[in-house]
């Protein structure tokens, strides 16, 4: 689909009333800025979430993988543990899965007190 296309497309649903001055004037911008309006928005709140997505120093067994995916989504850390065990069972992918995870994610940003070990964030 071209430009053109989506500026018909975002003039029809100006039209039929189903997007106001405002946000008709919003998404045209967007659409001439070089983005279509409805992947942006979706695709930017995935990236944004993704990016946040820490591992935890103080709910953890191993690498702190499922703390902090807890601490990002409305699921316990005990039932990520136990996902990650269950496709683990299931040829190994959980183990593998839980690894690059380790890896990738980075730990979620604080400081450790260097003679107390306890943890403070900064």
């Amino acid at each position: 689909m071209g430009l053109a296309d989506d500026l018909e497309r975002i003039a029809a649903l100006h039209r039929s009333g189903a997007l106001s001055d405002a946000e008709f004037a919003q998404a045209k911008a967007r659409c001439l800025a070089g983005g279509d309006a409805s992947r942006e928005v979706g695709g930017d709140a995935v990236g944004r979430w993704l990016r946040a997505l820490r591992r935890s120093r103080n709910d953890r067994w191993f690498g702190g993988v499922c703390g902090g995916l807890a601490a990002r989504t409305d699921v316990p850390a005990w039932l990520w543990r136990l996902v990650f065990v269950a496709v683990a069972l299931c040829g190994g992918t959980g183990v593998v899965a839980y690894v690059l995870l380790w890896i990738v994610l980075p730990l979620e940003d604080g400081v450790v007190d260097g003679g107390t070990g306890s943890f403070r964030t900064s």
